[in-house]
C-alpha cells in the first residue's frame, strides 16, 4: 500500500491529499529516508511523521484493506511516540498563552515598550553622553 494512502487509512491525516502533501514536504520518513507519496509500506516498518510540531513514531503491524474506524486503528499500527514530545507541546502552548490571551489583539504602546525593555541589553552609562 502507498504510504500516503496508509496514513489516511489509519487516520493520521483527514484527507489523502493532506497525507500526500506531507510526504512531498518531507514530513514522512521510513527509517531516516524521506519518502515520496507513492512509496510502498510493509508490515514491521517504522514510520516517522512530523505533524503539529511532534515527530510521531509509528510501527506498522499490518496493512488495512481500506480506511478503518478510530477504534480499529490499534490493530494496524503501534504508536511509539515518546511522551516527552507531547509534554514539549504542552509547554509550548502554555508559553504562548502566558503574556497575552488569544484574540486580545495587537500589543498596546505600553506592551510594546515593556517588550522592548525586556529584550534590550542594559545601556552603558558612559556611552549615553
Amino acid at each position: 500500500m502507498r504510504v500516503d494512502k496508509f496514513l489516511w487509512c489509519v487516520r493520521y491525516f483527514k484527507t489523502r491529499s493532506l497525507a500526500t502533501t506531507a510526504c512531498k514536504q518531507g514530513k514522512v520518513r521510513i527509517g531516516n529516508d524521506i519518502v515520496k507519496p507513492s512509496k510502498e509500506v510493509f508490515p514491521k516498518e517504522e514510520l516517522t511523521v512530523r505533524k503539529n510540531q511532534i515527530n510521531y513514531q509509528i510501527g506498522i503491524l499490518d496493512i488495512p484493506p481500506s480506511r478503518v474506524g478510530a477504534k480499529l486503528v490499534n490493530i494496524y499500527i503501534i504508536d511509539k511516540t515518546p511522551k516527552e514530545a507531547f509534554e514539549k507541546l504542552d509547554l509550548l502552548k502554555y508559553s504562548k498563552d502566558y503574556y497575552r490571551k488569544k484574540g486580545v489583539g495587537r500589543p498596546t504602546k505600553k506592551d510594546r515598550r515593556d517588550i522592548d525593555d525586556w529584550f534590550d541589553t542594559p545601556k552603558d552609562p558612559e556611552n549615553e553622553k
